[in-house]
């Protein structure tokens, strides 16, 4: 018997959804930040054993009212994730106000699907005895159905996997067996490129750029890197660079020490900023950057 299927991760921006899938997977795939609305794309982390394979899916947080044409793309990607759910996860957050959980458990209980309520960041409570008056509002949940984690702390998340294999259908699996992502080696160098952008950077800059690899040249000892970060306004470009470049070295040389880390050999890489007016709402260069790819 094997068991294979989609359980789709969703939840408001900065539940902890990236957080998450990084612990269930055991490797780094979704970039994390303490900033709203990280995640942009929809992320496949593969969890595979002999007797099955489980195919997480990290998504944007849910904006209800997206303010432009990047952030409606981005919801398309939790539609999608909607779509093909043989699980939904709902993950909110410890501190949230239980009758918007309510809200959102009913709305997604409704869809007929398979519906896990997954309480996130219990360890911020000052006694057990404050986790447990919170999960009293949840009573009337399955206690399977309703599991209290800590993702930082990669507490009880072990739980998600086997109330998930009870859930899910008997059916070969969808990728091999070891592949743990649907992502390319360029999108999570490019997403790394962007993660460190989220820590140096702040106010808007974060959710004005995006980043391109143009170059990658892989041989058993170097890895080049060309990388293009494209910012929303042309006064965003001197912030981003920095006094005398200082800024856009310092990044480069981060991002260059955890890639080297990552792929455990010697990294090159070249950064550049350039200018696309207006960006988040053309929709050409949305496609461009894989936007449409649902």
């Amino acid at each position: 018997m094997h068991k294979s299927g989609y359980v789709n991760i969703i939840g408001k921006p900065n539940a902890g959804k990236s957080t998450l899938i990084n612990a269930l997977i055991g490797e780094k795939l979704s970039i994390i930040s303490p900033k709203v609305q990280t995640t942009r794309h929809r992320i496949l982390g593969i969890l595979s054993e002999e007797d099955y394979q489980i195919v997480f899916s990290d998504t944007p947080g849910i904006i209800e009212d997206p303010k432009y044409l990047l952030q409606e793309k981005m919801m398309t990607f939790v539609k999608s994730a909607l779509s093909d759910a043989d699980v939904i996860l709902l993950l909110v957050e410890f501190t949230d106000k239980v009758e918007n959980i309510l809200k959102l458990y009913n709305d997604y209980k409704a869809k007929n699907i398979p519906l896990l309520l997954v309480i996130n960041k219990i360890d911020i409570a000052k006694t057990q005895e404050e986790v447990v008056e919170f999960m009293e509002h949840f009573k009337h949940i399955p206690e399977e159905d309703l599991i209290p984690i800590s993702a930082t702390k990669n507490f009880n998340t072990q739980r998600i996997v086997t109330r998930s294999l009870e859930l899910l259908p008997e059916q070969e699996a969808f990728f091999d067996k070891e592949q743990y992502t649907d992502k390319s080696e360029r999108f999570i160098a490019s997403e790394m490129i962007r993660e460190k952008i989220f820590q140096f950077y702040k106010q808007e800059i974060p959710y004005s750029i995006e980043v391109a690899i143009l170059k990658w040249e892989d041989t058993e000892t170097i890895l080049k890197i060309h990388a293009e970060i494209f910012v929303n306004r042309a006064s965003q470009k001197p912030i981003l660079i920095g006094r005398g470049g200082e800024a856009l070295k310092r990044l480069g040389t981060t991002v260059r020490i955890d890639l080297e880390k990552l792929y455990e050999k010697k990294v090159f890489l070249d950064l550049y900023v350039k200018v696309r007016q207006d960006w988040r709402e053309n929709k050409n260069m949305l496609k461009d950057f894989g936007y449409d790819a649902v």
